[in-house]
């Protein structure tokens, strides 16, 4: 039962520290729009989506007035595109038409983002995947809200660093593609190791071959409770911080749970997953970092900062897995830089480096994200930065992604503008070293050891 001081606690969380639903994330699959013939794909795939999510944005906002509970986006995840449009696309730019059809579909029915325009490579690449990740930069030159995701990498698998070389090239192609926005397309664009099919976040979300037909994903945030929580235990001991967060945890996934449980029953989808990832956006107050300098840090990327992000992340995980039965996605701390204020004061106050938000990575839900670099960083040490991104998360078993932006005509000590919930960053240092032949190599890193579990 929830009694009325959990209720105006609720109130307080959402009125004065930036509780939300950050993403309602209904995912479609778009199997059954597989065809050879481009124009029939294109016509099947506006169809589905548009008679799946016709209601989404009107429910989500309905929700949002009943409950008072803000619904900040309302997006959608489709089956990875280089799987639907194998069939049909003989040339990169037939690729783009799907994208720009699914861009049409989304402003259409009003979401921010649609994501799913990816590929899955973490062993290799069919023509159909190397089609489309060499039609990325085109397809985010051209429209506004489609998101793309390529997975190169896998525990169980190894690293496909052909893959992660035309990545590297592909995000730089991206940036000089979009740089009249800053290069914006390229804020649009993650490479994972270790993808989860459930993700309702973007850039990185996808609806996974093993989901089912529709689905609903919701994903919640909450870095400014956790961080008045932990105010209000200044000074105590490791025991009593993290049942601190772990008690918030729970209380933010469970209004988590209610709207994914509403929105499912009124959409008529099924309830997929909460993530209860911290997500934080521009706002003031509403900062991973933030938390991580109350718990007792100067800035992020002080001495102790892997420490207690991994504490962190951990107990938001305790806390959200007894609130709800489906915890899924990523469901973490999130680590972006242009969109957390606490990350870069911490970058302008030269506390924070590329290499120290490398080794955060190692414990946080994500990865290198959001991360502003200087437009002439060379296409190798991209793939590099990425190859080493994706050692961490095969190694470790879990989740990593890259999200960088070479700002195309911009260098260190520059800042650059996004606008919304991508925020603003200063662009930030890159080592100058080479790695040239390292990733001309060719060829896939193997598997672990520890991947042989069957």
């Amino acid at each position: 039962m929830i009694n009325i001081f959990e209720v105006a606690e609720t109130n307080e969380m959402i009125e004065k520290e930036n509780l939300d639903v950050r993403t309602i994330t209904l995912g479609i699959s778009l199997l059954d729009c597989i065809d050879s013939d481009l124009a029939k794909v294109n016509e099947k795939i506006y169809n589905k989506i548009h008679e799946a999510a016709k209601d989404l944005v009107s429910t989500g906002e309905e929700i949002s007035r009943e409950y008072g509970i803000p619904i900040v986006n309302k997006r959608i995840s489709v089956t990875p595109i280089a799987l639907v449009g194998g069939a049909a696309c003989k040339t990169s730019e037939d690729f783009v038409t799907i994208a720009q059809t699914l861009d049409k579909v989304a402003h259409e029915v009003g979401v921010n983002f649609i994501g799913g325009y990816s590929a899955l490579v973490s062993k290799g690449m069919t023509p159909a995947d190397e089609l489309l990740i060499r039609s990325i930069p085109q397809a985010l030159a051209t429209t506004e809200r489609v998101c793309s995701s390529i997975n190169v990498g896998s525990t169980k698998t190894g690293i496909n660093m052909d893959a992660v070389k035309l990545m590297g090239e592909m995000i730089k192609k991206t940036a000089e593609a979009t740089k009249e926005q800053d290069s914006l397309g390229c804020a649009k664009l993650v490479v994972f190791c270790n993808a989860p099919d459930d993700n309702p976040f973007m850039a990185g979300a996808f609806h996974g071959v093993t989901e089912a037909d529709k689905i609903i994903n919701v994903g919640v945030s909450g870095p400014g409770v956790v961080k008045t929580a932990l105010s209000k235990v200044r000074g105590e001991n490791f025991e009593v911080l993290c049942e601190t967060i772990k008690k918030t945890a729970f209380k933010v996934t469970r209004v988590g749970q209610l709207v994914a449980k509403e929105a499912s029953k009124r959409l008529n989808v099924p309830f997929g997953i909460v993530d209860l990832s911290l997500a934080p956006t521009p706002a003031i107050g509403d900062s991973v970092a933030d938390i991580l300098c109350e718990i007792g840090l100067e800035y992020a990327g002080a001495p102790g900062t892997t420490a207690a992000l991994a504490l962190l992340n951990d107990q938001v995980k305790k806390g959200g897995v007894m609130a709800s039965s489906y915890v899924g996605g990523l469901s973490g701390a999130f680590i972006p830089v242009s969109e957390d204020q606490g990350m870069i004061d911490a970058v302008v106050a030269g506390a924070l480096s590329l290499e120290k938000l490398e080794a955060m990575t190692c414990v946080c839900s994500v990865g290198l994200d959001m991360i502003a670099i200087p437009g002439d960083t060379k296409d190798t040490t991209i793939s590099g930065i990425i190859a080493d991104e994706m050692a961490i998360g095969m190694i470790n078993q879990k989740t990593t992604a890259v999200r960088l932006i070479p700002v195309i005509g911009k260098g260190v000590g520059e800042t650059v503008e996004f606008g919304g919930l991508l925020g603003y960053a200063p662009i930030m240092p890159v080592n100058q070293f080479s790695c040239d032949a390292f990733v001309n190599r060719g060829g896939r890193i193997p598997a672990p050891i520890h991947s042989f579990k069957n």
